[in-house]
């Protein structure tokens, strides 16, 4: 540290000031610019910059600007969504360059939420590239969330959480979902769960959280092959218009919700049912497997380690019987001499 001098300063560092002091003023100058242009540079890097595109904006930091345009790009190349009419409402995307700053922006998503919707705001918080893989294909990401807000447009508030997230994987082409189920013993064992304690799931940890994401996709998917020829469209029409569920089940696919979910239950548990209770079985003999391998080898080189010994010792049996009647022999020709 430096020593006052009375008035507060520290006279160990006068001694370079005044050196300094002899360089030319056109050369400090310069310094001064270049601090100074430097400064700017680095505070613009940490700038937020915009992107328009059709309806959509995209908020972002300079590090996620290729993704920006990227996501921009295919968003408003795929902007339809299975039995909706062309969207209008204006969305907002904000793209967080770090876990912190989204867990910020996203406010209630949950620990293993990689995106998040707000309807009423249309807006969108999703994972920039500093994201880990679990947050899954930015691509798809974005256009589930996406599905979500058309959804919303549409229908307001009147689908149940299971239909939400069920019709946004639909329309994300999230194939992968049904994979889950084709693991899930429980659906083996426990039976399907109703559209009730489907709508209850969701508020569990991930891994039931996940189970209900891919139970809701199959519930949706379910319903579009009801109509091979329209698909949702005329299910969402009637369900826009009378605002009940029921009635746009009976309307459209001539059925009412007690049945579908019957129908729901009973090919879903047909389709994956058996499946998860074979994959199970079969991983868990893999497991037993392997588990018991070690000990198989080990019992053998037992064995084997017996063996040997036993073969050892019959031997030396064999030798000392033999030594035994050698010395037998020799004494009774010994004792048959005459004297």
């Amino acid at each position: 540290m430096g020593v006052g001098n009375g008035n507060g300063r520290l006279l160990r560092h006068s001694a370079p000031l005044r050196a300094h002091s002899h360089l030319p003023f056109p050369f400090r100058l310069w310094c001064v610019a270049i601090i100074f242009a430097l400064t700017r540079s680095l505070a613009a890097q940490d700038a937020p910059e915009r992107l328009d595109r059709g309806r959509f904006t995209f908020l972002f930091y300079p590090r996620d600007r290729q993704l920006a345009t990227s996501l921009a790009t295919r968003a408003l190349a795929t902007d339809t969504f299975p039995g909706l009419p062309r969207l209008r409402q204006h969305v907002t995307i904000a793209i967080a360059p770090d876990q912190r700053r989204f867990r910020e922006w996203a406010g209630g998503a949950p620990e293993w939420g990689s995106a998040i919707a707000f309807p009423d705001s249309r807006r969108i918080v999703l994972q920039g590239q500093r994201a880990g893989s679990d947050a899954g294909d930015p691509v798809s990401v974005l256009r589930h969330e996406i599905a979500h807000l058309a959804l919303h447009e549409y229908l307001g508030n009147l689908p149940p959480r299971w239909f939400d997230e069920g019709y946004a994987s639909y329309s994300a082409g999230e194939w992968g979902r049904e994979e889950l189920l084709m693991t899930n013993v429980a659906l083996a064992l426990r039976g399907m769960p109703s559209l009730d304690e489907l709508e209850a799931s969701f508020s569990g940890g991930a891994t039931t959280a996940q189970t209900a994401y891919a139970l809701s996709y199959r519930a949706v998917a379910v319903l579009a092959q009801m109509d091979k020829t329209h698909g949702l469209s005329l299910f969402l029409t009637y369900w826009r218009d009378t605002k009940s569920l029921e009635r746009a089940m009976r309307q459209a696919y001539g059925t009412t919700l007690a049945g579908f979910e019957r129908h729901w239950q009973v090919t879903t548990r047909q389709q994956y049912g058996a499946l998860a209770l074979v994959s199970n079985v079969t991983l868990a003999g893999l497991l037993l497997l392997f588990l018991l391998t070690p000990l198989y080898v080990a019992r053998r080189r037992r064995d084997r380690n017996r063996l040997q010994r036993m073969k050892e010792a019959d031997a030396a049996a064999d030798r000392a019987a033999a030594n035994a009647i050698d010395d037998l022999l020799g004494e009774s020709s010994t004792n048959g001499q005459a004297p």
